[in-house]
């Protein structure tokens, strides 16, 4: 059973689904999560609050997805790069919030940008105590993906170009004549490598 604080989070992410953050009502997110407000007022402060721990949420999760993908040691790290690239566009397809997140681009029905400031990306300890300070900006994301990736996979890939064009993907993705950006991440690993 989620915690109090999860309820919140999912029930938040719910709603976001169906209505801009603007429209959203604490007193509506406490009674899809099935406590009272007090309770959420309690966990978050307020709805800025709420914002940047459901912010700080996505983006842990999203990195929790780069982490896997790096972790699987049944292809080659060629495959897992490319399974990053794949997954940075999968997961911002699949969420906004991660979209602003990797693009820098909060629309009007999301939380502001603001939600995205304010704890440094290498902050230790569990989201739930770094929630309250949001989560890192989009240069401080890609860099956390990028250094993970890295630290898996060695120097001998070219990781910041093939995260780069990924990102590129999200932002202006390209037309289905063009390929996909696994075939982009193999081209860049391919000529790296004089194939």
């Amino acid at each position: 059973m989620p915690t109090a604080r999860e309820a919140l989070l999912d029930a938040a992410c719910t709603s976001l689904a169906v209505r801009p953050w603007t429209a959203i009502r604490m007193v509506d997110v406490a009674a899809a999560a099935g406590v009272s407000r007090q309770t959420l007022y309690n966990e978050f402060g307020s709805k800025d609050g709420l914002a940047r721990a459901l912010v700080r949420r996505e983006a842990d999760a999203f990195l929790a997805g780069v982490d896997r993908i790096l972790a699987d040691r049944t292809g080659s790290d060629a495959d897992r790069l490319t399974g990053v690239a794949e997954w940075i566009v999968r997961a911002t397809r699949a969420n906004s919030l991660v979209r602003a997140l990797l693009s820098g681009c909060w629309s009007e029905r999301l939380p502001s940008g603001r939600a995205a400031r304010g704890v440094p990306a290498t902050a230790a300890g569990p989201a739930q105590r770094r929630a309250d300070g949001g989560a890192p900006d989009a240069t401080a994301l890609l860099t956390l993906v990028r250094d993970r990736t890295r630290e898996a996979l060695g120097e001998g890939l070219p990781c910041e170009a093939v995260l780069r064009v990924a990102v590129s993907w999200v932002v202006a993705p390209g037309r289905p004549e063009d390929g996909s950006v696994a075939e982009f991440a193999r081209a860049l690993v391919a000529a790296t490598r004089g194939d």
